[in-house]
């Protein structure tokens, strides 16, 4: 477990290197931030001086050399638009992000599994057949246009859900706001979770299914069979122990990869998060913010991969972390 925190460390740096590297070099390409910052009427040579004054006229190296010394100590930039340390601003919606996508998971655990695990038992019945139909479907609509249609629906017509904002929220240890804790927030929840939801789902239904119909053919199955096991512990016990290791690994990937797609969700359902809060900065060439976005996001991937490849090793003890026999 050392030898394997160890080198997840060493990795983690390596990625968390490349990652500040890319994010540090687009921000030229993103547009002029003084475009934001002064007006029509500012001369072109207090631009440049002012351009000096910021640092953006330093060769690319320098200007790396420097954002990198100071993101070691915490200090990812000042958003010249909030005119607050850019990680701060980040770290005020990281809960809201937060709560979506432990929503959606929410979701997807408990709607996923059973789904699959039927599905994967009786393949040839009409429910599931319904399931993998829909699951089809499921995949091949693009996120916002579950969001409005879910709006549409539920919003608009039925008047039953809230369409857009956080709703309600209190303060839990310590001052981390969320909406789980009142009605009026768990209400505006809905919608956005599972809109964001929809897109891992028929994933995930899949997958399960087809994991879950190829443990049950393998050997110690049929061994199991051949026992006279009952079939709840044959299949709860057995096979879909064996089933979740392979998901496990994609469900890790994924969950970061939902704090990168609420970037859609936040928009339509104007939820106060990190993905809202970084298309304003990208409208705003509000460069500091966008890098400090990518940064956070970036950790998010590389401390969820390696809590997914823990979780691995405690489901499947055959598995040596550190990669030796």
């Amino acid at each position: 477990m050392i030898a394997f925190l160890i080198k997840r460390l060493v990795q983690a740096v390596v990625v968390m290197f490349v990652i500040s590297l890319i994010s540090f070099s687009i921000q030229d390409n993103l547009g002029d931030p003084l475009r934001e910052l002064v007006g029509q009427s500012v001369s072109e040579e207090e631009r440049q001086a002012l351009r000096d004054e910021m640092g953006l006229n330093d060769p690319f190296l320098v200007q790396y050399a420097r954002f990198a010394t100071n993101a070691l100590q915490g200090d990812l930039g000042t958003s010249y638009f909030f005119k607050e340390p850019a990680l701060e601003v980040i770290l005020k919606k990281l809960p809201a992000t937060l709560e979506l996508v432990f929503g959606a998971t929410l979701i997807i655990v408990f709607v996923s599994v059973p789904l699959g695990v039927y599905s994967a038992i009786n393949p040839q019945s009409l429910f599931s057949r319904a399931v993998m139909g829909m699951s089809i479907v499921g995949i091949s609509i693009p996120v916002f246009l579950t969001a409005i249609g879910l709006i549409y629906l539920f919003s608009i017509e039925l008047g039953w859900m809230p369409s857009y904002g956080r709703g309600e929220t209190v303060s839990v240890f310590g001052g981390w706001e969320t909406g789980f804790a009142t009605g009026d927030g768990l209400a505006h929840l809905v919608l956005p979770c599972f809109t964001l939801a929809s897109i891992m789902l028929p994933l995930f239904i899949r997958l399960i299914r087809a994991e879950m119909m190829e443990v049950l053919q393998s050997e110690y199955v049929r061994f199991a069979w051949a026992k006279g096991l009952q079939a709840r512990r044959i299949y709860f016990l057995h096979a879909l122990k064996n089933t979740m290791l392979p998901v496990i690994t994609v469900g890790g990937v994924q969950i970061g990869t939902m704090v990168a797609y609420t970037i859609l969700t936040e928009t339509v359902f104007q939820w106060p998060g990190m993905g809202f809060l970084f298309l304003e900065a990208v409208n705003r060439v509000d460069t500091p913010l966008i890098v400090a976005y990518l940064i956070v996001v970036g950790a998010i991937f590389v401390i969820t991969n390696t809590i997914v490849d823990l979780i691995y090793g405690l489901v499947n003890p055959t598995v040596k972390l550190a990669g030796k026999k």
